[in-house]
């Protein structure tokens, strides 16, 4: 049974203006699973709208009304996380307990939205004798969110919640190879008591996310993907003068010190390159292995890798290993290996097997691999892969290893593993990315933490962090009042009492000009 997947758009399902749609292909298979809507202009116009129509009421309900309503959501997604993450499995080709772990990582942020009335309250302040200071954040208006494939519920989850609770209203633009698993959780917005229009979801490709960020009520956008569209759509917004934050791409680089616990560091090398198929940006791409390539500690660790990631299985129950998501990605990660092969690189475990083996599945099947590479210029050792793949470089070093991670263009992640923590924070202080790990392969910040890559680099273009407090200041203004009140008449007693206090509350207030030239 196939799913047609339509636009969302003031609590109705709505059909493209132009009646024409795309596949949603099972990446296992690689069969139908349904069809998405290709939208245009005049669709992503009516979302807007609708968006822009329901702003004035759900923005003046107060921060905890909103909350009210996105606590229910929360329960509602507890409830059924199951189904949400069998949708996940369909759509996007993770296992089971990664599909759960989607769910319930973008409900955490659920959660964190739900505590905003306390979050955002504003600050006041008597400045000097009689003026005050005080702050309030203000919504935006309609704002955007442009969402990958890769994690189909958390992602999405990562601004929908706070930027509804801040008093925004949201057009989302879902990847088009995973639509489904967001018209579930829109039947659990509905339910737990959203207004319509408050939630726009607008279906496409190219076209539709160019004409929402063009559109002139469209304050905000948000994106995740790839470093070159994350530059494009931020630059498109800054020439509209429209705040965006815009996340891209990354190589994060794990350093083990021949220190380390060999058996927890490998076990947390597998997970992170391999989990997911290697399709997120916080998985390990570069291994550095500080030491001799011969020493014992060294080699070790790196059979242990090998061997640990040899016994993984491919598919989608615990523990395996999915299929990525198209055959356009399958042969991008077969080309890296192919160009290591070319450039002299080893490869100790080689995952092109699986292409071969599931081929009777149809699916995009490629298993984990391992290179050990001769030369740090190698491509793999310094482009995104995407895929369950490990470079493997030995470096003399800690500087060398801080050289090739301090060289990457891109700022997402880093981590170093050893057993002591002087060692630790030699390296934290000198790593260059934004989220660090220490014996952690995947340093993904919970919240109340915000996510996002470091500026200046190419994991991050635009504005703030996409979750926690970055967050609340992205979807807000906050808008700063300063007052001062006539001085009253007041009884004779009480202008004597002022007088002999006056040293004591600060004399006179030079810095005061309020009335004065």
């Amino acid at each position: 049974m196939t799913s047609t997947v339509n636009n969302y758009i003031n609590g109705q399902h709505v059909p493209p203006s132009t009646n024409q749609y795309l596949d949603i292909l099972n990446p296992s298979t690689n069969q139908p699973i349904g069809k998405v809507a290709l939208s245009t202009c005049t669709d992503v116009n009516s979302a807007v709208q609708a968006a822009h129509t329901a702003f004035s009421s759900w923005s003046t309900l107060t921060v905890k009304s909103r909350a009210a309503i996105m606590l229910k959501l929360h329960s509602l997604i507890q409830q059924n996380a199951e189904q949400l993450a069998e949708l996940i499995v369909l759509e996007n080709g993770k296992n089971m307990t990664e599909a759960l772990a989607d769910v319930a990582k973008g409900n955490e942020t659920v959660e964190y939205a739900c505590s905003l009335p306390q979050l955002m309250q504003g600050k006041i302040d008597r400045v000097s004798g009689s003026v005050t200071c005080r702050d309030r954040r203000d919504a935006l208006g309609v704002v955007v969110s442009i969402v990958p494939f890769n994690f189909p519920f958390m992602v999405p989850m990562w601004t929908v919640p706070i930027a509804l609770v801040t008093g925004n209203t949201m057009v989302l633009k879902p990847s088009e190879k995973v639509p489904l698993t967001m018209c579930k959780v829109l039947e659990l917005m509905e339910e737990a008591g959203f207004p319509s229009g408050v939630v726009n979801v607008v279906q496409g490709t190219k076209d539709a996310v160019e004409g929402l960020i063009d559109h002139e009520l469209v304050k905000a956008v948000t994106f995740v993907g790839s470093s070159p569209i994350a530059k494009i759509v931020s630059e498109r917004c800054h020439l509209l003068n429209k705040r965006c934050t815009a996340l891209g791409g990354a190589k994060n680089h794990l350093v083990a010190l021949p220190d380390c616990d060999v058996e927890g560091t490998a076990s947390d090398v597998v997970v992170s390159y391999a989990g997911c198929a290697g399709q997120r940006c916080m998985a390990a791409s570069v291994l550095l292995i500080v030491g001799p390539r011969d020493g014992e500690r060294q080699q070790l660790l790196l059979n242990t890798v090998v061997e640990k990631a040899a016994k993984l299985k491919a598919g989608t129950d615990a523990g395996k290993v999915g299929a990525v998501i198209d055959e356009t990605s399958l042969n991008k990660i077969l080309g890296y290996i192919e160009q290591s092969e070319k450039e002299g690189s080893e490869i100790l475990l080689d995952g092109r097997s699986w292409t071969a083996d599931m081929k009777s599945t149809g699916g995009n099947w490629i298993g984990p691999t391992v290179i050990l590479h001769k030369n740090k210029t190698d491509k793999a050792m310094n482009e995104e892969i995407f895929g369950p793949v490990l470079s493997v470089y030995h470096v003399a070093s800690w500087y060398e290893a801080i050289e090739i991670e301090n060289s990457s263009p891109f700022g997402n992640a880093a981590a170093i593993y050893t057993n002591n923590g002087g060692h630790a924070e030699w390296f934290v202080s000198r790593f260059r990315a934004s989220m660090l790990g220490v014996n952690i392969g995947i340093p993904v910040p919970r919240e109340p933490f915000s996510f996002g890559g470091l500026y200046g680099t190419r994991s991050k273009y635009g504005d703030m962090d996409i979750t926690g407090d970055g967050a609340i200041e992205f979807f807000t203004n906050r808008i700063k009042i300063t007052s001062k009140w006539p001085t009253p008449t007041v009884p004779e007693y009480v202008v004597g009492m002022e007088q002999q206090g006056s040293v004591m509350n600060g004399g006179i207030d030079h810095a005061n000009f309020a009335g004065r030239m």
